[in-house]
């Protein structure tokens, strides 16, 4: 039951949130107020929800301390690692600037978004199923779950949602299971989409995001490019997001955090019987 409660709670807010930054869109200072109180918002009811259905403190939520801006930090630089490597291709251009009003805009949304589905994926889908299926199988499900939920976007592919679930599903889970804290996976995913939208001015997830800070354009084969789904789409952001997977979860074995399969008591309970 916990597992429903906390999915209505923050898939309330994130709807709710969504429609009020829908509404405002066309006023890019109100759609950044509007991010913010969602992203606010999102965090003070999973704190809520939480602690009610699960009656202990929200460690996962504790103070950002330094996470949320090392974690935007990580995803800044991995997207435009993606960017420069299209750039010296000659696959993507800059033909001028955008406008610092959409920038503040997409400030806004992609922290609405960044909050809202860290919490849903990570905080509780993730964090309750790997309690009995372990880091591995919880890692691969909610993976899945999350390139699926791309599909609904507007310039969807399926290889955008599967470079979606290897990407975002693997990367962002390490994140959290090397740290245990919901911090990093929060900052990571905004820095890498507002990174994209933002300044850089490219497509995020087949969105059709507004313009950023540059009047960015890619254009050449979709292998390198993503097409029309955007930079997430490329092999260079499987790359680079493979990398940062496999450095969290070295992270992760290190500080011993991964999670083995728990077995069930009945079962454990017949063998030793039989044992007997």
């Amino acid at each position: 039951m916990r597992l429903l409660w906390q999915l209505l709670a923050v898939a309330a807010i994130a709807f709710l949130g969504g429609q009020a930054v829908n509404a405002v869109a066309g006023n890019p200072w109100l759609t950044l107020v509007a991010g913010a109180v969602t992203a606010v918002l999102a965090v003070l009811g999973y704190r809520w929800v939480v602690r009610r259905t699960e009656q202990r403190p929200v460690v996962e939520l504790g103070r950002p301390t330094t996470g949320l801006a090392w974690g935007t930090l990580i995803g800044f630089a991995l997207f435009a690692a993606v960017i420069a490597n299209i750039a010296l291709l000659g696959d993507y251009e800059v033909r001028g600037w955008g406008t610092v009003s959409g920038a503040a805009g997409l400030l806004g949304f992609m922290a609405a978004a960044a909050v809202t589905e860290e919490l849903l994926f990570r905080g509780v889908l993730f964090r309750i199923i790997e309690e009995r299926a372990g880091t591995w199988l919880a890692l691969l499900l909610t993976g899945v779950l999350f390139g699926l939920s791309h599909l609904f976007n507007a310039h969807a592919t399926l290889w955008g949602a599967l470079a979606i679930a290897i990407e975002a599903g693997g990367l962002l889970t390490a994140a959290y299971v090397a740290t245990r804290k919901l911090w990093l996976p929060i900052g990571v995913h905004f820095g890498w989409n507002f990174a994209a939208a933002g300044l850089f001015g490219t497509e995020v997830s087949g969105n059709g995001t507004p313009q950023g800070l540059l009047d960015g354009v890619t254009s050449g084969p979709v292998a390198v490019t993503g097409g029309a789904f955007g930079p997430e789409g490329s092999l260079y952001s499987l790359l680079f997001c493979l990398l940062g997977t496999g450095a969290f979860l070295w992270l992760a074995h290190r500080r011993g955090t991964l999670v083995p399969r728990r077995r069930r008591a009945g079962r454990v309970d017949s063998v030793t019987t039989l044992a007997r």
